[in-house]
């Protein structure tokens, strides 16, 4: 596959994510505010020998996820699994943030960790480590704003 491909591939997945979101808020009775934010993941799972896909997500969506949703009330994440189109088979995340100063509590604008952040993986590293029996995760991640 080529850049263009993957480029092309990776909008696609974005696009349908937003889709997903719009779908999600309006099924919960909530909306989409002008100001949120939400971010679009795509999940690469590398799994240890001996361990499927069923079993990985299983601790993902048993610990990691619900973890993740405790860590602020104004902070969602949806995980998501691409059924059909250019990403079939692959997973990503979505997380509905209220604002950017939300996120910003938690990440530096170049991608790191604050001090918040940093503490706040203190905490996840119990579910990581559990993670990291079954295999590992790691994300591409576009940040939208909620513009009207």
């Amino acid at each position: 596959m080529n850049l263009n491909q993957s480029a092309m591939k990776t909008k696609a997945f974005l696009l349908l994510c937003l889709l997903l979101v719009f779908s999600i808020s309006h099924l919960s009775a909530q909306t989409l505010q002008k100001g949120n934010l939400i971010g679009t993941h795509i999940l690469t799972v590398k799994l240890n020998p001996g361990v499927t896909m069923e079993q990985f997500m299983q601790v993902y969506t048993s610990k990691v996820i619900p973890e993740m949703n405790k860590m602020d009330p104004n902070w969602k994440v949806y995980l998501v699994k691409s059924i059909r189109g250019a990403n079939k088979d692959s997973f990503g995340q979505i997380h509905v943030i209220k604002s950017e100063k939300d996120r910003d509590k938690y990440y530096n604008p170049d991608g790191t960790n604050t001090e918040l952040g940093i503490a706040l993986n203190k905490k996840f590293e119990q579910v990581l480590s559990e993670l990291n029996k079954y295999g590992t995760v790691t994300t591409v991640y576009n940040d939208w704003l909620v513009q009207q």
